[in-house]
């Protein structure tokens, strides 16, 4: 399937946002998402399918003063 992460083009084999977030390395690393533009928290991402064109969006959060 293909899907935008953070404005790039990817084909991957994930069906939902846990497992792409898996596949792109970040395991269980404290990270933001949206997908399609809506928020979508932790607890969801397991529930959350992912759908050719998908556009999904990764922010981590940044520590600086």
């Amino acid at each position: 399937m293909n899907v935008i992460v953070n404005g790039e083009p990817r084909a991957v084999s994930s069906r939902t946002l846990a497992e792409l977030l898996g596949e792109l390395g970040y395991g269980a690393a404290k990270v933001a998402t949206a997908l399609d533009g809506a928020f979508v928290p932790a607890v969801r991402r397991g529930a959350t399918s992912l759908a050719e064109g998908s556009t999904l969006e990764i922010l981590a959060p940044m520590q600086g003063g």
